[in-house]
């Protein structure tokens, strides 16, 4: 099984081939500028689409701290993503409101697990739109 900079490095290697297809869902791979270093960080993360664009979840297991990845993205939206050999900037934005329900909806319908990760905070778990630029 495919997890971390392994799922990165093999996902990269074969254009998706690898790695897209993951524990009966779909992976993409989201790279965003580290908020203090600068640096790029490439996360693997479920994905499902909405109007054409990726949609992801910064659950973090239901961890009562965001993840990093989506803490870079806040200090900087612009990020690449790859989507099997689909290579392209986006600019991310956490769905509003009104968006967030059936956005919610879509991606339990393909990792259930986010609904025991959102009891197990206080915090609300955030869903990222990634808008093609």
């Amino acid at each position: 099984m495919l997890y971390g900079q392994e799922h990165v490095r093999r996902y990269q290697e074969t254009g998706g081939a690898e790695g897209h297809a993951w524990q009966g869902t779909t992976v993409l791979l989201l790279t965003t500028t580290g908020r203090r270093s600068g640096k790029p960080y490439t996360t693997p993360l479920i994905y499902q689409e909405d109007h054409g664009n990726p949609v992801v979840v910064a659950s973090k297991s239901g961890d009562p701290a965001d993840p990093d990845w989506f803490l870079n993205l806040r200090a900087n939206p612009e990020v690449q993503v790859q989507v099997r050999d689909d290579k392209f900037t986006a600019r991310a934005r956490v769905a509003t409101p009104e968006e967030k329900p059936p956005l919610w909806k879509k991606m339990t319908a393909t990792w259930p697990d986010y609904d025991e990760y959102q009891s197990k905070t206080d915090r609300e778990i955030p869903v990222v739109i990634l808008e093609r630029v």
